[in-house]
């Protein structure tokens, strides 16, 4: 049987060249003139995901 591609994980997560996972930082829709200015920037950046959750995330993704 095929192997499918988690439509929903492709969206939120992508590999780089080097194979790494990388995330968007979560809650940046609103909220947000709460937040200290070093808070505001550090949620522009994207992340790497932890180690631990890599290999649950590359079934989902077949092709990474």
């Amino acid at each position: 049987m095929k192997v499918k591609t988690h439509k929903a994980t492709v969206k939120r997560f992508r590999v780089t060249a080097k194979g790494k996972l990388m995330k968007r930082t979560a809650g940046q829709d609103h909220f947000n003139a709460r937040e200290s200015g070093v808070v505001t920037r550090r949620k522009r950046r994207d992340v790497a995901i932890a180690k631990v959750n890599i290999p649950a995330l590359r079934k989902l993704i077949p092709g990474s």
